[in-house]
């Protein structure tokens, strides 16, 4: 059902992952730029089930649940399976180690405000974060290899990559500050009334 196909999108994100996983491994200028293909294509579900389910009024709590989960999955797999492959620097395994911890305090902070049935809304800077990350991830799978199975061997693909990645890390940062920000805002707001009943309690 249409209604069904934004939920659909979202979980093919997950169903992904295993067959970007087995390209990788297989350590082949062809594997990898089939890989490349598989994640741009889950990349780009990304955008495309979210406007679809506005499009549609077809929102719903398991979307919401799912998006950001199916989007750190992918992610993270990604990242990991470059870093285990050797094909990230010391520069771009510091910056895969960035937007990790980042993504992981991010999720602490939305399941803490949640229990105060408190929204974390996606600020622009944290979709133009995600668009670089996204476009870095996908030139870093492809890599030179695939690059030059395409006559593109004169561009530095993974070089190329590496730099976005790093950009990515950065406004990672930028962004992980700014959500960090509201969390502890909720914090202080949570304990402020806490705070002023302890002196009439004693």
């Amino acid at each position: 059902m249409p209604s069904d196909l934004p939920n659909l999108l979202t979980l093919s994100r997950i169903a992904a992952i295993p067959v970007l996983a087995a390209l990788m491994l297989a350590r082949l200028p062809a594997a990898d730029l089939a890989a490349c293909i598989v994640f741009t294509a889950a990349a780009l579900t990304d955008w495309l089930d979210g406007r679809l389910a506005r499009a549609w009024g077809t929102t719903s709590d398991l979307g919401r649940m799912l998006d950001p989960i199916a989007d750190k999955l992918l992610v993270g797999a990604t990242l990991m399976l470059l870093a285990g492959l050797g094909r990230l620097s010391d520069l771009g395994l510091l910056a895969a180690i960035v937007i990790m911890l980042r993504e992981i305090m991010v999720s602490g902070l939305r399941e803490y405000l949640a229990g105060l049935a408190v929204g974390l809304p996606v600020t622009a800077l944290a979709k133009w974060k995600t668009g670089v990350q996204m476009t870095a991830l996908g030139m870093l799978v492809a890599g030179d290899g695939a690059a030059a199975l395409i006559g593109l061997a004169w561009l530095p693909v993974s070089l190329a990559g590496e730099a976005l990645l790093m950009l990515a890390a950065t406004l990672t940062l930028l962004t992980g500050w700014d959500y960090l920000a509201a969390g502890l805002r909720h914090v202080r707001r949570e304990a402020t009334p806490a705070a002023e009943r302890r002196p009439a309690a004693e």
